[in-house]
């Protein structure tokens, strides 16, 4: 080769060098863009006898400065703070709610207490009566405005995913359309790779990764695999997999994601199964602090109806009648899934249990082999039984299931217990004479009585609805000193009973006391409250349930069980932003050490560029020697 050609390598050499370094300049802003050189390569050398003798250079290949394990990490990070972000914006919302004392439940529960202790204090005031059902009216107002947010909230993350999965489907249509453009760039060159074509389709990886978590399968033919969750396919080559959204085959309020398979089937992607990202952070949001919070609300609505109902149910109104229920709620909502190809129909009603064995749970009822398995979803555990009513008893969470028509293998209903609780909480009792403020039996001792045994004023001891035999009258006869007999309905007559003074007496669902020293002859009677209207017995046992311990096991009062709520939405959101802020650091570090790497350095191109002119400047300088030789050669001649 001559020094021409030689030096026209060199020109060449420091051309690609200059327009590659004015590349990396231009792009220095892109998203995405990798920093690009030149390798060089020596032309082989030519054999003479005067040795091996050189032939100029040449450029080899155009090589972008990529690092694949920065790149996972930077990755990594951003799905795990984007994950983070979308959880907080949505907890937040429950947070500040529940931290809002103007809509917050404490304020209004409290109130109506007080409301329940001002008829205690005058059981016949009209006014007072009414100031309790107006307490209540506002409780329940604020019961059912706490869950009508939490539903808006249920309905915009719903939204929010139907957009997240519209915009992940965009993402995987555009990288199988660049795994395609790549395939026919590489299989041109099967050398040389399309670097900028490279750096477009790992930009949009990189942004679809901060929709949802993806991994990543680089094939042979340069293109690119994307999968998310448990393998689920997103990209396989030059295809792109069609996602979409639908309800949820046991929950049509639940909007979940699924696969459309090439013959049209949709096929539900289990939430477990999706991490990271925005998606991620929204359906993590839903399954572990949305359902939980509006199941823990409407768990304290279901408690305070139950035993607020039991207790004045126990009680006597101003007309004289047996109190009934103060609140109502509707049963727990249960869904048979679309897939089910039986015909059981599954009904849910509260268990006499109710306050205090609910969890803020949904559970799932699977029938298969004749076996019947409820399964709590909070944490899985499971019972069997030979029938739903059976498996349902067995488990004792505060409801009872009944199961009509006839399910097949593999048929599986949802039970969500306390859903609806917060929601259709409403007050039964709307005249102020129905409040059951009295006891509905009274005691007195008969006149000619000659001992000094009184009677006290007596209570009802039996759960709701009461005993049928409650407002029967009774007497208590003393035969002699130390012993007394009973008549009446239901009562069974016992005889000869043996007199301790202050020892309780029970009978037909009420229990009372004599005291001190009743001689033969002398009478009690228990009857029916006939005159009650300043009776306030009931009313106080009403106002007890403030602060007795009857939710959660029977360890919290209704207060207790909400402010439980408010303190784990306040630790959870907390806990979400502190993570967040970690991963966003982790993040940015991330990033500093990929652009360490591969970024643009303008100050490192501006030195390229004078070194890259020099050599241009030097090997058009070879160029022109070897034309003035040339020139001399052809004078000689």
């Amino acid at each position: 080769m001559s020094t021409l050609s030689i030096g026209i390598s060199g020109l060449n050499a420091a051309s690609i060098g200059l327009a590659t370094t004015s590349h990396n300049i231009a792009n220095s802003s892109t998203p995405g863009y990798n920093r690009q050189v030149i390798v060089n390569g020596t032309n082989f050398s030519v054999l003479s006898g005067s040795g091996y003798i050189g032939q100029g250079a040449h450029v080899e290949t155009v090589k972008r400065i990529y690092s694949e394990f920065l790149s996972e990490q930077v990755m990594s990070a951003q799905t795990s703070a984007a994950e983070m972000d979308s959880y907080l914006q949505q907890i937040s919302q429950i947070d500040n709610i529940l931290a809002d004392a103007s809509i917050g439940l404490s304020s209004a529960m409290s109130g109506f207490f007080d409301g329940v202790q001002a008829v205690a204090a005058d059981p016949s005031s009209i006014p007072a009566r009414q100031s309790m059902l107006s307490t209540a009216q506002t409780l329940i107002s604020r019961f059912q405005l706490l869950d009508q947010r939490m539903a808006e909230i249920r309905e915009g993350v719903n939204s929010q995913i139907t957009s997240e999965v519209s915009v992940i489907s965009s993402y995987s249509s555009q990288i199988a359309q660049l795994n395609e453009r790549i395939l026919f760039a590489q299989a041109g060159s099967q050398t040389q790779q399309p670097n900028d074509l490279l750096d477009q389709r790992d930009q949009l990886i990189a942004e679809l990764n901060e929709h949802v978590r993806v991994s990543t399968l680089t094939q042979s033919d340069g293109t690119v695999n994307l999968f998310f969750g448990n393998g689920q396919p997103l990209v396989v080559g030059t295809d792109a997999y069609s996602l979409g959204t639908a309800a949820a085959a046991d929950d049509p309020e639940r909007t979940v994601v699924v696969v459309n398979t090439p013959g049209g089937t949709a096929i539900q992607v289990q939430e477990s199964q999706i991490a990271g990202g925005t998606l991620g952070g929204l359906i993590s949001f839903r399954s572990e602090s949305l359902d939980a919070a509006q199941n823990a609300l409407g768990r304290v609505a279901i408690g305070l109806t139950q035993t607020f109902n039991n207790q004045h149910q126990l009680g006597q109104d101003l007309t004289g009648a047996l109190g009934g229920d103060f609140f109502s709620v509707d049963d727990p909502t249960s869904y048979a899934s679309s897939l089910n190809t039986g015909s059981g129909v599954l009904a849910a009603t509260f268990s006499s249990t109710a306050a205090a064995n609910l969890t803020t749970s949904d559970y799932q009822l699977s029938f298969a082999g004749g076996v019947y398995t409820l399964k709590r979803l909070s944490d899985n555990q499971t019972w069997t039984g030979a029938s739903a009513a059976a498996v349902a008893t067995a488990a004792d969470q505060g409801f009872d299931l009944t199961l009509t028509g006839t399910p097949l293998d593999g048929d599986s209903f949802k039970i969500e217990p306390t859903r609806s609780g917060a929601g259709t909480i409403a007050v039964v009792v709307n005249d102020t004479r129905n409040i059951a403020a009295a006891a509905p039996m009274r005691t007195a001792a008969a006149l000619a009585n000659t001992g000094t045994g009184s009677i006290g004023a007596g209570s009802v001891n039996s759960p709701a609805p009461p005993d049928a035999n409650l407002q029967q009258t009774v007497t208590i006869t003393f035969t002699d000193a130390t012993h007394f007999n009973v008549v009446g309905t239901g009562t069974g007559n016992p005889t000869g009973v043996a007199y301790t003074a202050g020892a309780s007496i029970s009978y037909n669902g009420w229990t009372t006391e004599i005291s001190g020293a009743p001689r033969a002859g002398d009478v009690f009677t228990i009857s029916v409250n006939t005159n009650g209207v300043s009776d306030n017995r009931n009313a106080v046992a009403l106002a007890a349930l403030q602060t007795a311990d009857t939710m959660i096991g029977g360890t919290a009062s209704h207060l207790e069980a909400y402010a439980q709520l408010v303190s784990e939405v306040g630790n959870k959101t907390r806990e979400v932003k502190t993570i967040g802020a970690s991963q966003t650091a982790l993040a940015e570090s991330a990033i500093a050490s990929q652009q360490a790497l591969s970024g643009v350095n303008l100050d490192e191109e501006a030195a390229n560029l004078m070194r890259y002119q020099q050599a241009y400047q030097a090997s058009a300088k070879v160029i022109e020697i070897a034309s003035k030789v040339f020139d001399s050669i052809l004078a000689l001649g």
